[in-house]
């Protein structure tokens, strides 16, 4: 079901910035409205991945893909390259899923 609705979230967000321009004539939108619409799509998909990896239903979870998604960020953030953080998320969410 979460993938169906990054889908759908992401077919929507191309829709409007296509859709957008066209609808105001051509106008080109002012410089904040075009800088809010470009951090748009990475605060939905950062939103999308918070709630999968936190929520369970109603619930707050804290689990081991918190443990993945906090060692991808940290290596994210000190540029490593990405397949590594991928892997690295990996193999600390499964040994946190076999230890817990």
């Amino acid at each position: 079901m979460t993938w169906l609705l990054i889908a759908v979230l992401a077919i929507g967000t191309v829709t409007l910035k296509v859709l957008g321009p066209l609808l105001a004539g051509g106008a080109t939108p002012s410089a904040p409205v075009r800088r809010v619409i470009e951090l748009l799509t990475p605060a939905l998909l950062a939103s999308l991945v918070v709630a999968s990896t936190l929520g369970e239903g109603r619930a707050l979870v804290i689990d081991a893909r918190f443990a993945g998604v906090a060692v991808g960020l940290a290596l994210l953030w000190l540029r490593v390259p990405l397949f590594i953080c991928l892997v690295a998320a990996a193999v600390v969410a499964a040994l946190a899923g076999a230890l817990g």
